[in-house]
């Protein structure tokens, strides 16, 4: 294994936790702050701050038009359709519960691709009873909600968190093949930036202005968090990450996510916590471990 993979691996590992965190993060701060505008706020001061920096350590902003039109594709894909609108959905459904629905992203990644075309051939077996896994273990979870699913508000919720899956995984996929020449954290900065401003957008039609008189400073702390690590270390960290693994393995930390989310949601939000929570989570991640096998068995038959 070279050293573009190992860190590859690293940084895999930090989106697995530190996105896990960030459902939390986002449930605290939609609470009482207006979610587009939010989520907004959040983007365009991270891809604002990654630019500065970038261009204080002597990084020239090199990018061409058409890398600026597939990032400004992907991050509305990603962090508009799919980041922004999870936090809309956290109004009225648990962290937890936004998290698991998210976790049936790989699912999506896989079907995308397959009828994309281009990763036809890293759907074996391994790949397949990974996926079934995963669906089943979200299955469980859902086991314990079906009568929320009376409540209106909580409906649209559930519907708006599988849009935002769905729209994600299209991104993750569209990034996969439609790789930019730019710099990693220069295509970062500009995805940040332009899912931003599709949010700061949004907000103008869909957000109730008159939520800002009852902003809690919890909700700001939260925006802060989300703005250096949910968005600048973590997002950059995934993209080198799908830039260096197999998309399908790249989004396999949608499996991990959710229980960080979950335990987050139990200890400190009153969320609820089952012993189906449990079983979800071993089978989830035997979920995790055959995707990762499948992957493996390809490189090594490639």
């Amino acid at each position: 294994m070279d050293k573009k993979t190992v860190n590859a691996y690293l940084a895999l590992s930090v989106v697995c936790v530190v996105w896990g965190t960030t459902y939390f993060a986002m449930r605290i701060g939609v609470a009482t702050f207006p979610a587009f505008l939010f989520s907004g706020i959040r983007q365009v001061t991270a891809g604002a701050l990654m630019m500065a920096v970038l261009l204080l350590v002597g990084q020239k902003i090199a990018i061409s038009r058409r890398d600026i039109t597939r990032q400004f594709v992907a991050g509305t894909l990603m962090i508009a359709l799919g980041n922004g609108v999870v936090g809309w959905a956290e109004r009225y459904i648990p962290s937890g519960l936004a998290a698991l629905i998210v976790s049936v992203m790989p699912i999506y990644v896989v079907i995308i691709g397959y009828v994309w075309g281009n990763e036809r051939k890293a759907v074996n077996g391994y790949v397949l009873t990974g996926l079934l896994l995963g669906a089943a273990g979200v299955a469980l979870i859902f086991r314990d909600n079906l009568a929320d699913l009376a409540n209106t508000d909580y409906l649209y919720g559930i519907l708006a968190a599988f849009f935002a899956c769905f729209c994600w995984a299209a991104g993750t996929v569209y990034t996969k093949h439609r790789p930019s020449s730019a710099k990693t954290l220069v295509n970062v900065a500009f995805q940040l930036s332009s899912g931003g401003v599709v949010l700061l957008l949004a907000s103008l039609f869909f957000d109730d202005y008159s939520r800002l008189d009852a902003i809690a400073p919890d909700s700001l702390w939260a925006l802060l968090y989300l703005i250096l690590f949910g968005s600048l270390a973590s997002y950059g960290c995934f993209l080198y990450a799908l830039k260096h693994l197999p998309s399908g393995l790249a989004s396999v930390y949608a499996y991990v996510n959710p229980f960080i989310a979950l335990l987050l949601g139990y200890f400190f939000l009153d969320e609820r916590l089952t012993w189906i929570t449990g079983l979800a989570l071993m089978v989830t991640l035997s979920g995790v471990f055959f995707i990762n096998k499948g992957y493996q068995v390809k490189r090594t038959v490639s």
